[in-house]
């Protein structure tokens, strides 16, 4: 292993609440107030809960309907990709500004490598104090009224635990020589590698925390999880990580498409089709140690009208009955009894860090953020009726834009607001209004 870094110069940023704290920045009335984003179906999944709903026991990845339980007073919406990814892409420029690595992990985190900052950086504790304080500062204004946490030490582990060890709304400084008394007293978990099954294995041996990992012979440590495991986890026990800040991978796409002689009509043929497709996108994702946050398919109808539909997930996934579970439910909202002349399965939206945070419940499949459709519509094809999903942005052409407050039988409530606004009037209008329509976010 090459040397750790002689000084705390790896800077890990992390934003607090990040999807919360975007629906409360752009729906006034939320604001101090538990929110809860994510999947709102029976299978439904926390994607992300403000600290206002933390104090009720709320976590990522619980169900909804248990989240519901606990906070029943909460406002529970569907997630606003394109409002996360903007405010994500702006606290990234806010990043790349500081220096050219910058490794992201996902829209609400990152890692920057302080050695090839773009102004020179004082590694004095003073000197890092006043550049963090400037960073979040830049990372409030850049977007409106965010708040980050932040974490510098001599590695990305160390970097990253400062930065949980400051939130919400911190910082943290880990430097030289510090990071085995950080590390010592917590437990065996907050080591990457270390899921509920490796726990419990070493739990059975008397390993509970860091300290007791740091003690444990390597020889019986090997007989429990093996000797490759064995040896990452003792050396991050003992803050020996090397890993250097890697800049972000240019956006790609991995995508399968099938192309038929005859049109295709059977419905059972067409899935079959899909599956198959979709675990050769895996299989290339998972050779390319990536993950996917979008699932896309592509259908070519008898009359050569091309359809798209694509489903954003609230997690990232190289996992072919997923993939397959979310093309072949795009398949079903596509009327496709006249034949089907081409058919594809692609994925967009690639990381090499699964966001651990935002996974799913087990045996459910991953939550969908937003549906996208882009057609080539035929003349005489009708509209879709609208859906009216709780959180969405919507503007009425007498009363503005606003956000739907909740719907069903018939009727759509909208509490007209925005972030430059003080908390809204609510009005409810009938569900086909035509003056009423969603819009993206500002």
């Amino acid at each position: 292993m090459r040397a750790v870094r002689r000084e705390a110069s790896v800077l890990h940023l992390d934003l607090d609440a990040f999807f919360a704290s975007v629906e409360q920045r752009d729906k006034p009335s939320l604001r101090g107030k538990p929110v809860v984003v994510g999947g709102l179906g029976h299978r439904g999944v926390v994607a992300t809960a403000s600290y206002e709903a933390r104090v009720y026991g709320v976590r990522s990845a619980m169900p909804t309907h248990e989240a519901r339980r606990r906070c029943p007073h909460a406002a529970f919406l569907v997630g606003r990709f394109g409002a996360y990814h903007a405010a994500s892409r702006r606290v990234m420029d806010v990043l790349r500004r500081l220096s050219p690595l910058v490794e992201p992990l996902s829209l609400d985190e990152a890692f920057v490598d302080l050695r090839t900052a773009s102004a020179g950086v004082d590694f004095s504790r003073p000197g890092l104090q006043l550049l963090i304080k400037q960073l979040k500062e830049d990372v409030r204004t850049a977007t409106d009224g965010l708040t980050a946490s932040v974490g510098v030490a001599t590695s990305k582990f160390v970097a990253k635990v400062a930065t949980e060890q400051a939130k919400p709304n911190g910082w943290s400084i880990i430097e030289a020589g510090q990071e085995l008394e950080l590390l010592r007293p917590m437990q065996v978990s907050v080591i990457p590698g270390v899921g509920p099954v490796t726990g419990e294995k070493l739990h059975r041996i008397g390993l509970h925390t860091v300290a007791d990992l740091q003690q444990c012979p390597f020889d019986e440590l090997a007989q429990v999880i093996g000797k490759t495991h064995a040896q990452a986890l003792i050396d991050l026990a003992h803050a020996r990580d090397d890993r250097p800040v890697e800049p972000d991978r240019e956006t790609k796409s991995i995508s399968v498409e099938d192309t038929f002689e005859t049109d295709l009509v059977s419905r059972q043929e067409l899935t079959a089709i899909l599956l198959r497709d979709a675990r050769q996108v895996a299989a290339r994702l998972s050779t390319a140690g990536l993950f996917a946050h979008t699932v896309t398919i592509k259908v070519r109808l008898h009359d050569f009208s091309t359809l798209t539909r694509s489903r954003t997930l609230l997690s990232a996934t190289d996992e072919a009955d997923v993939i397959g579970s979310v093309a072949t439910s795009l398949l079903s909202a596509v009327d496709a009894t006249g034949g089907v002349r081409l058919l594809g399965v692609g994925v967009a939206g690639l990381t090499d860090v699964m966001q651990e945070d935002l996974f799913t419940s087990e045996g459910s499949s991953a939550a969908p953020l937003e549906d996208v459709v882009e057609d080539d519509p035929k003349p005489d094809e009708q509209p879709r009726r609208q859906s009216w999903p709780p959180g969405v942005d919507v503007e009425h052409d007498q009363h503005g834009r606003g956000w739907i407050w909740g719907s069903g039988l018939g009727r759509v409530t909208v509490r007209f607001e925005t972030r430059d606004t003080s908390p809204g009037p609510i009005r409810t209008f009938a569900a086909d209004d035509p003056a009423l329509r969603r819009v993206e976010p500002l």
